[in-house]
């Protein structure tokens, strides 16, 4: 019987089985890679992919965070779904997002407030017309869903930058109550700068 360090010495590349992998880059171009023995072969498949070259991520994101009682953070998901902004008995919603649009205008009072997620958008530009909303909403019983794309960047730094500014809470108070309501938010370092040297 051959040991395991002889069947490998005796092994010969010729009886490994021909191998393609085949790779589809950001642009949809699809680059197949044959592998014949010692030779690699680099061709381009006929046409192109829909898919992109990373993994998309088609998973609904419906989480959402209570920053208050009349105010709710979420991604743009939760916007579109009617059974969590019934369960959550949201009245208004606050779109921050870039290119999304207000899907039930006829149940909900909405406003737009179209922003970029890039350090060095002036995010307290913003604000007064976010804010006012939001009081607006408070006032009235209501609830506000505050949503961007993701929920990570903008409108959680919107949520910010209204616990600092009107509930007067020092920066560090008003991001751990925010991360807390959604653990997964992330403004980018502009924004943070901008709401660090915010004065509540």
């Amino acid at each position: 019987m051959k040991s395991l360090g002889q069947e490998i010495q005796g092994f010969s590349k010729a009886r490994l089985k021909q191998q393609s992998t085949r790779v589809t880059t950001v642009t949809g171009k699809v680059i197949v890679e044959t592998r014949i023995g010692d030779d690699v072969h680099v061709s381009q498949a006929a046409g192109t992919s829909a898919a992109c070259g990373f993994v998309q991520d088609l998973s609904l994101d419906l989480q959402v965070g209570v920053v208050a009682p009349f105010l709710l953070l979420s991604s743009q998901d939760v916007a579109n779904d009617i059974e969590t902004l019934r369960r959550f008995k949201v009245t208004h919603v606050l779109n921050v997002a870039y290119g999304v649009e207000n899907v039930f205008p006829d149940l909900f009072t909405y406003r737009t407030v179209t922003m970029l997620d890039l350090p060095d958008t002036d995010l307290t530009t913003y604000f007064p017309q976010c804010f006012e909303f939001i009081d607006q909403a408070r006032q009235q019983g209501g609830v506000v869903l505050l949503h961007c794309n993701a929920g990570v960047s903008r409108s959680a730094s919107v949520a910010i930058g209204y616990l600092m500014t009107e509930q007067k809470m020092p920066f560090e108070e008003a991001f751990n109550r925010v991360k807390l309501a959604r653990p997964t938010i992330r403004p980018n370092p502009g924004f943070l700068n901008q709401l660090r040297e915010l004065r509540p």
